[in-house]
C-alpha cells in the first residue's frame, strides 16, 4: 500500500470515528432538550401549585409585618 492509500485510509477511519462522535452528541442534546422541557413544565406546575395552596391559605407575603430587624 502506498503512502497516499495509507493516510487516505486514515483519513477515513477518523472521519467514521468523529461521525460516530457527532451523531452520540445529537442524540444525547436531543435527549436533554427533551429533559429540560420537562423539567420546565414540572417547576410551572409546582409554582400554580404552590401558588394555589398559598391562595387556600389566604397566605399574602405583603400582609406580613416586617422581621424584627427593621
Amino acid at each position: 500500500m502506498s503512502n497516499l492509500e495509507q493516510r487516505l485510509t486514515e483519513l477515513e477511519v477518523r472521519l467514521t470515528f468523529i461521525d460516530e462522535a457527532v451523531q452520540a452528541l445529537t442524540a444525547a442534546d436531543a435527549d436533554q432538550s427533551l429533559r429540560l422541557v420537562e423539567l420546565e413544565r414540572l417547576v410551572r406546575d409546582l409554582r400554580n401549585e404552590l401558588a394555589t395552596v398559598r391562595t387556600g391559605q389566604g397566605h399574602d407575603p405583603h400582609s406580613e409585618p416586617p422581621p424584627p430587624h427593621y
